[in-house]
């Protein structure tokens, strides 16, 4: 509450004042005290109550005033108190009612006692005026509170929302890199006997993703993480390469967005991890074009294909092309395909978008 109700109660000298300039009799100021220490119980009352509770404490303290108005005409000031209070009250138009009745109920209670004009001051006008200026401040008040509530809520859904794209992308990055290292040090392995100079290279390419894929990581959960479909061709070319896939590829993707790219290109690194890991393909196609719907990008393997579940790696996928407006389809019956679609958007265009249309029609690795 602060230390605002207590500022407020400088009102209560158009109560204290008359007996003070009356010379008050000993009963008359016990009758005083007492109405003020039952006003100060309400009072304070009031202020831990919230909505229409607040209610029976305004009437109350209008029924003291009301009550008191005879003896003493520095009572009328309780009615500003109780309009005040009833200000409080939302919606607006129930608070204007019932600060409006409170101040009729002041004026009632002026003619009956054929009061001063002076009396009528704090009975009537004043409820009406402290009364609507409450209900003013009490609307404003709400509207800024569901304002921060609004603010911190979408603060709290970014948050996820961003704790969220860093998991997606962490579990692509590092599904794909461990795979492809796994892939090269067996293969380093295999070789260590019989070629030892291409399992020193192959060693050296172990070195060399790895600290690709720590940059990467930082990028990912620094936010700022974005690759083109070349850069993905090439990683998932090496990756194919080590597995034993024959990798072919066809990229003639109409200018794309640097964000529609970068979500194809991770699309690209899923599925191809995929096809490394889990189809025992022979065989992997990889195109990009432009079709009726936007863009498409299309990873087919002649592997053991099905409809398994889908795992964090293909929600990922599809959340990242819903995001942009685009789905995934997915068929399983002749080895998998998988198809990425995103609708075309005007934006700035990636650098290689905007070279993509001279890429070779097909490239075999």
């Amino acid at each position: 509450m602060g230390w605002a109700p207590y500022g407020y109660l400088v009102y209560l000298a158009f109560f204290v004042i008359p007996p003070v300039l009356g010379h008050a009799t000993l009963a008359q100021w016990a009758v005083t005290l007492a109405a003020l220490a039952l006003f100060l119980v309400l009072y304070f009352r009031a202020y831990w109550v919230h909505g229409r509770r607040v209610l029976p404490y305004a009437w109350a303290i209008a029924a003291l005033g009301a009550a008191l108005m005879p003896f003493n005409s520095g009572a009328a000031g309780f009615f500003i108190y109780a309009a005040a209070f009833a200000g409080e009250i939302e919606p607006v138009r129930v608070a204007l009612r019932w600060v409006v009745a409170i101040a009729a109920a002041g004026a009632a209670a002026s003619i009956a006692l054929n009061a001063t004009p002076w009396t009528w001051l704090p009975a009537a006008v004043m409820p009406l005026l402290i009364g609507a200026t409450n209900v003013h401040y009490a609307d404003s008040r709400r509207a800024k509170d569901r304002l921060l509530r609004a603010q911190a809520e979408v603060e709290h859904l970014a948050q996820v929302a961003e704790r969220e794209r860093i998991g997606r992308d962490l579990h692509d990055l590092l599904g794909h890199t461990l795979s492809l290292v796994a892939l090269k040090s067996e293969l380093a392995a295999k070789l260590a006997d019989r070629d030892p100079e291409r399992s020193r290279a192959e060693i050296r390419d172990v070195e060399r993703i790895a600290r690709e894929a720590l940059a990467e990581v930082r990028a990912a959960v620094e936010g700022y993480r974005s690759r083109t479909l070349i850069e993905e061709l090439a990683a998932a070319r090496a990756a194919c390469r080590a597995a034993g896939v024959v990798l072919e590829a066809e990229l003639a993707p109409p200018p794309l967005t640097t964000a529609a790219e970068s979500v194809l290109a991770m699309a690209l690194r899923e599925a191809v991890t995929n096809v490394v890991r889990h189809a025992g393909a022979r065989h992997c196609r990889v195109s990009v074009r432009a079709d009726e719907d936007g863009v498409c990008l299309e990873v087919r393997d002649d592997g053991c294909g099905g409809l398994a579940g889908e795992g964090r790696g293909l929600s990922g996928m599809r959340a990242r092309l819903e995001k942009l407006g685009g789905r995934l389809e997915r068929d399983g019956s002749a080895g998998t395909c998988l198809r990425a679609r995103l609708p075309l958007e005007r934006g700035p265009s990636s650098s290689a978008a905007a070279s993509s249309p001279a890429l070779p029609v097909a490239q075999t690795s």
